[in-house]
């Protein structure tokens, strides 16, 4: 099973759910509608990767997302992940009517910096992806249409989670293609302070 880091240690979640289309601004970047309820996909563990990529069988495109990891029924710490998609293929599978797993759930399509544990979910919880430097997206938890809180509850309602699974929340504007040799750098910030940075260069 694939781990992530949580404070030093290593747990392994046994499944990713996915908030889609939780940024107004990205849904109007893809000419999107607006869902009317929670729209949600689930990642398998083998998605989990510590090796960026830039192909899997057509060219990738990165989301960049706030995460959560779920222990003893709440949110118990925080991460940030690189939600790697096949657009084309989305595309194509959306125009059909057909699930989104097979280009959103392949294997190598999840990483995640480490998560630190968290007493509460912070209000001022944001974050920034550079790529060789330059800014490609900035999302606020304020900025959500969906709190974290909501999706919970939401997830809880139909699916039951097991102690290490993440959840993340959707990416906010400003998603790429992802070219070879980028170096990608994320950074999670509350009230202020930096929490987190990760960082992967695209093979």
């Amino acid at each position: 099973m694939n781990t992530v880091c949580v404070d030093g240690k290593n747990i392994s979640p046994s499944k990713i759910i996915c908030v889609g289309r939780n940024y107004v601004e990205h849904i109007r970047e893809l000419n999107n509608e607006v869902p009317d309820e929670l729209l949600l996909f689930v990642k398998p563990n083998s998605a989990i990767s510590t090796e960026l990529a830039s192909f899997h069988q057509e060219v990738l495109h990165y989301e960049a997302e706030l995460s959560f990891l779920y222990e003893k029924g709440r949110f118990s710490a925080v991460g940030l992940g690189l939600d790697l998609t096949k657009r084309a293929l989305q595309s194509e599978l959306k125009t059909k009517g057909l699930p989104w797993e097979r280009a959103k759930a392949f294997d190598g399509s999840g990483l995640f910096s480490s998560f630190v544990y968290i007493e509460k979910i912070s209000r001022d919880l944001n974050f920034k992806l550079t790529i060789n430097g330059s800014l490609a997206q900035s999302g606020h938890i304020e900025l959500m249409m969906n709190s974290p809180e909501q999706i919970l509850t939401e997830v809880s309602s139909f699916m039951s989670l097991e102690d290490g699974d993440i959840v993340m929340t959707g990416t906010p504007k400003g998603v790429g293609e992802i070219q070879q040799g980028d170096r990608f750098e994320l950074t999670l910030f509350d009230e202020g302070a930096e929490l987190i940075k990760a960082a992967w260069k695209a093979k």
